[in-house]
């Protein structure tokens, strides 16, 4: 429905009055100049004649309300990803900080993306930016501050991850890690457990008398409880050990409980990101990623010949299409598989054969072929 309005003075300042699906709608023209305040109205009549009404407040709603807005959504929700929402809103900041809502087009959310290809940032990345841009727009609509959420383009991701660990390359990049960040390390490579499931942990989640480690429902990706049993496996289990040993030294000498498996002297680890790269680059490895524990878990666990089930339940992986990605084949495994074939094929090229030829047409077969061709049967 089209709106009708009409434009009046207070004071010096000119006002504008307009209807708008029931409701009188008055605004401040902000200016003593009649004609800027008539073109003000007409602006908003456009607005409503296109079935949407803008308004001031929507006008003065700006990119640091937006994030406001998204981040107390992550935080009073309690989501896992807040720390990966809070590094996407810091890169949008730098772009969009200074613009309103309504200046934040589809061409210009294109005009980032070129941006950020252009530094060098992964497709991955651009993406989750773009998912928290969307997602501040959706809030900003389900509280009426903007009418609507501009078109944002979708960035295609074809960067499948597929790196693993070998040993030499673990105990290269370990050997160059803080003594704090060591532990959290080899426990990754160990279990493929997240870096979120293994900076939170605390000695309550570890049972020494039976001998396992139990992470709680909702402390997961999948926001199921998972157990690893260690008692069986001496690697971590003396991995466990050395940290209770260490952790009660320093509880000793600060005379303070720590709760924290994994710590700096007493405190929590929150994020080593900055200390993983420098650490990477310097054993010459600068392409590897902390995830890439978890498909080394997962690759183990298959040479291991552990059920598919199990091993899934250990890693904390819910589908088996999901646990297929991280199965990764290494070169060495491929030729172990084709030693294997060959291996095969020498010992059937080895085994003598003998032929016995066919009788010719009409001639009479004799018992001794018939029990030669009845053990060629078998």
């Amino acid at each position: 429905m089209r709106g009708f309005g009409r434009v009046y003075q207070r004071g010096r300042i000119w006002w504008l009055q307009y209807s708008y699906r029931g409701h009188v709608h008055r605004e401040s023209s902000g200016c003593s100049n009649r004609t800027d305040a008539v073109k003000l109205l007409r602006r908003r009549l456009e607005e409503m004649g296109r079935g949407r009404l803008i308004g001031p407040d929507a006008e003065r709603l700006t990119f640091e309300d937006l994030a406001v807005m998204l981040l107390d959504d992550y935080r009073v929700n309690e989501r896992k990803s807040t720390e990966r929402a809070e590094c996407s809103v810091k890169r949008l900041r730098e772009f969009f900080g200074p613009c309103r809502a309504l200046d934040i087009t589809a061409d210009r959310a294109t005009t980032y993306v070129r941006a950020r290809l252009q530094t060098g940032a992964k497709p991955a990345t651009i993406k989750n930016e773009l998912a928290a841009l969307k997602r501040m727009f959706t809030l900003a609509v389900e509280a009426g501050k903007v009418a609507h959420r501009p078109h944002i383009l979708s960035i295609e991701v074809r960067n499948v991850r597929t790196g693993f660990f070998e040993e030499s390359d673990f105990r290269a990049i370990w050997a160059r890690l803080p003594a704090a960040v060591q532990p959290v390390a080899e426990f990754a490579y160990l279990t493929g457990w997240r870096k979120g499931e293994i900076l939170p942990l605390q000695w309550r989640h570890v049972d020494f008398t039976a001998g396992i480690i139990r992470l709680e429902p909702g402390t997961t990706k999948n926001d199921e409880g998972r157990v690893f049993p260690f008692v069986v496996y001496p690697a971590l289990a003396a991995l466990i050990q050395r940290q209770r040993e260490q952790t009660t030294a320093c509880e000793q000498a600060t005379e303070q409980i720590i709760p924290s498996m994994f710590h700096r002297d007493g405190h929590p680890i929150k994020d080593f990101r900055d200390t993983w790269e420098r650490a990477c680059k310097a054993a010459g490895l600068p392409w590897r990623l902390f995830h890439d524990f978890r498909r080394t878990a997962v690759r183990n666990l298959e040479r291991a010949g552990v059920a598919r089930s199990v091993a899934m339940k250990l890693t904390g992986h819910k589908t088996e299409t999901v646990y297929r990605r991280y199965a990764i084949v290494s070169e060495s495994d491929l030729a172990d598989g084709v030693k294997k074939l060959a291996a095969l094929q020498a010992a059937d090229s080895a085994t003598p054969r003998r032929v016995v030829p066919l009788p010719k047409a009409g001639q009479p077969r004799t018992s001794t072929d018939l029990a030669q061709s009845g053990r060629r049967s078998t």
